[in-house]
């Protein structure tokens, strides 16, 4: 990642290009969300479609603008930010969103997995960032903080009185919707 002739004062060029790295991983996973998250918007059906149709949107909105906070702050350090389809396949370590249009259930068991891949590599940021900067990390602490929230959002639907989750133990987001309209359809 080429860098300019500064970053931000008191933090080293090592720890400038480290932290710098981090988010552009971090940008092209939000630049991914976002898009994920309309397309579900715009394929979901079923009972339920308008709740989660409109519980949507606002996440939407959120994670675009921690992209451009994310962004923004690799610009600060000193670096340039990656916001192209390019970026996002050149970054991913994860396999493309895998459902269509679906039932309600379906999503939300299948972006139950997505939240957890997102949240579990936020906070592997969050650890990185640690040291190197403590307002790339603060920043990305209250980004999981939302995130987690989202996802408790999606698990409120998924769960049952027992507390227990209709795609409990699924491990593809194939696998998560076929089990969570299998429950469903068992009611």
């Amino acid at each position: 990642m080429p860098q300019s002739e500064y970053t931000v004062p008191g933090m080293t060029d090592k720890d400038a290009a480290t932290v710098a790295e981090l988010l552009q991983k971090q940008l092209s996973r939000y630049n991914d969300l976002h898009l994920t998250l309309k397309h579900i918007h715009w394929n979901v059906v079923g009972p339920n479609f308008i709740g989660v149709h409109e519980m949507i949107d606002p996440q939407v909105e959120l994670v675009r603008g921690y992209a451009d906070e994310v962004a923004e702050r690799i610009a600060t350090l000193g670096f340039s930010p990656k916001g192209t389809p390019g970026a996002i396949i050149s970054d991913r370590t994860w396999d493309d969103y895998s459902l269509d249009r679906d039932t309600v259930q379906a999503h939300l068991a299948a972006l139950d997995l997505v939240y957890d891949g997102i949240i579990e590599d936020t906070r592997n940021n969050i650890e990185e960032a640690e040291d190197a900067d403590p307002v790339t990390e603060d920043m990305l602490i209250g980004h999981s903080a939302e995130l987690e929230k989202f996802q408790w959002f999606v698990r409120a639907h998924l769960e049952n009185a027992g507390g227990q989750l209709a795609n409990k133990g699924a491990s593809t987001e194939k696998g998560a919707a076929s089990q969570a309209k299998k429950k469903s359809s068992d009611k």
